[in-house]
């Protein structure tokens, strides 16, 4: 079990990080009535939502790799998932989300804003960012659809692969307990993923309407506040 822990460890520091970055701002601002931001403040405070929120995905993909192992292949699980090995797909996951976010503050950067700049949102977050800028947002778009297809296509995939290969695994367990067994131990993880996943994609991928915005708003509320505060919850009722 410690590399479940250790793993598990990391993500709710993730969790708590991701938090951090958006509610105690959001929180000053209702009692203070208080309703701007700077600029360097803006790009800080994406810089690390995005960066946090990347490590989130990451590490949830290593956690399936994780339980791929330990149900698939129980007898080399040990040796697959050595202290070392936790640790260097830690730092990749740190290393790639930090990529990530990055690239996306630096471009960013380089835009230009006009007068009036009201974010429809409760933190600085990338697309509202994209939409007020009076400059041509073409690479944004670009590096948005390949860190974006890499962060909700590819990982999700691999995932869904993953849990695929651990169903096939269940299956074939002769006991029922044996079976509910190796299934709780995945529960919690699928839940934490199915709960940002969700979230994510009414933000991302739900087409723009009128009152798109406020959904993006409650969309972001979700996966920024709700998700990191129930991931403790799941994850303590099955450990």
């Amino acid at each position: 079990h410690q590399p479940m822990y250790f793993l598990l460890a990391n993500f709710s520091l993730t969790d708590l990080c991701l938090s951090s970055t958006t509610v105690p701002r959001m929180l000053v601002n209702i009692q203070a009535h208080r309703h701007t931001i700077t600029y360097a403040a803006c790009l800080s405070q994406m810089y690390f939502f995005l960066w946090f929120i990347g490590l989130n995905v990451f590490l949830l993909a290593v956690m399936a790799y994780d339980r791929l192992v330990a149900i698939c292949h129980p007898l080399h699980y040990s040796l697959v998932m050595s202290p070392r090995c936790c640790i260097l797909l830690v730092v990749m996951s740190l290393i790639l989300s930090h990529s990530y976010s990055l690239t996306h503050t630096i471009l960013l950067a380089q835009l230009s804003f006009c007068t009036d700049n009201i974010i429809p949102h409760f933190f600085c977050e990338l697309l509202p960012l994209l939409k007020l800028s009076c400059s041509s947002t073409y690479a944004n778009q670009c590096v948005l659809i390949y860190w974006g297809g890499a962060l909700t296509i590819l990982i999700p995939l691999f995932i869904i692969i993953s849990y695929v290969r651990i169903v096939a695994a269940i299956v074939r367990v002769p006991s029922v307990s044996g079976k509910w067994k190796a299934f709780s131990t995945c529960s919690s993880h699928l839940s934490a993923v199915c709960l940002f996943y969700v979230s994510a994609i009414g933000v991302y991928f739900i087409p723009s309407t009128d009152d798109s915005a406020s959904k993006d708003r409650i969309a972001a509320v979700m996966y920024a506040v709700v998700t990191p505060m129930l991931n403790p919850i799941i994850y303590r009722m099955k450990t």
